[in-house]
C-alpha cells in the first residue's frame, strides 16, 4: 500500500532555512509526480510545489517562488522541500502527496513553525 512519511519540520526563526523530506513506499515512485502541500490553521490546504518523475520539471506556489526548492532522489524514493528565507506566513503543516488512489495519498504531515 502507498505510504508517505514526512520528517524534518520544526521551529525556525524568520529568515531561516529548513528542509523537509518525504520517504515513499508501496508504489512506483520514479514514475510518479510528487507534490508538497501545506495547511495553516483556519485555512484550506494549498499546493506548494510539485516535481515531475524525472525531476526535470517543477512548479511552485507564487508566494514561495525563489525561496523554496523541490527536489527528489529516485534511488532513495525520497522527495525534498528546501525552504529558505522563511516567513511567519509559511507556518503550516506540510504534507507530501501523490495522486494515487480514489482521493490521492497523503503523508501524516510535519509541522513547520516560523517564529522569533
Amino acid at each position: 500500500q502507498v505510504q508517505l512519511v514526512e520528517s524534518g519540520g520544526g521551529l525556525v526563526q524568520p529568515g531561516g532555512s529548513l528542509r523537509v523530506s518525504c520517504v515513499a513506499s508501496g508504489f512506483a515512485f520514479s514514475n510518479s509526480i510528487m507534490s508538497w502541500y501545506r495547511q495553516a490553521p483556519g485555512r484550506a490546504r494549498e499546493s506548494v510545489a510539485l516535481i515531475s518523475p524525472t525531476g526535470n520539471s517543477t512548479n511552485y506556489l507564487d508566494s514561495v517562488k525563489g525561496r523554496f526548492t523541490i527536489s527528489r532522489d529516485n534511488a532513495k524514493n525520497t522527495v525534498y522541500l528546501q525552504m529558505n528565507s522563511l516567513k511567519p506566513e509559511d507556518t503550516a503543516v506540510y504534507y507530501c502527496y501523490v495522486a494515487l488512489g480514489p482521493r490521492g495519498s497523503w503523508g501524516q504531515g510535519t509541522q513547520v513553525t516560523v517564529s522569533s
